[in-house]
């Protein structure tokens, strides 16, 4: 097993538990993609996250994040370091420390899609 696929592995662990709860687009062995069945003005379902397999590293989207900056106040500066954007997190090895902390993010961010009525 290649540490991507290590990596891959721990953090679709961390999506699985919500993707039961939610609508899976896609799940094969370098992709997990899941939306909410919540559907927007724009006609589309809203996003929940998704962790993904690239050429040099393993991305972790979490949507909540981004409807909802207030989820990172209690995220460290080590997964802070780690973001892409305003809702992704790319990772090239297994960190246990920040994907325990990614769960708890995870955690939050589903409680709070719960909150707003998304799922």
């Amino acid at each position: 097993m290649s540490e991507l696929d290590a990596v891959f592995k721990e953090l679709r662990s961390v999506i699985a538990p919500y993707a039961a709860k939610l609508d899976v687009k896609k799940d094969d062995e370098s992709q997990l993609y899941v939306d909410t069945k919540h559907v927007q003005k724009n006609k589309a379902p809203l996003f929940f996250g998704a962790v993904q397999v690239k050429k040099s590293y393993v991305s972790f989207h979490l949507m909540p994040v981004y409807v909802n900056p207030d989820l990172l106040n209690q995220a460290s500066a080590e997964l802070k370091a780690r973001m892409q954007g305003k809702s992704c997190f790319n990772f090239k090895t297994v960190d246990k420390a920040l994907f325990k902390e990614l769960a708890a993010l995870t955690k939050a961010g589903f409680a709070s899609y719960k909150e707003q009525g998304f799922v």
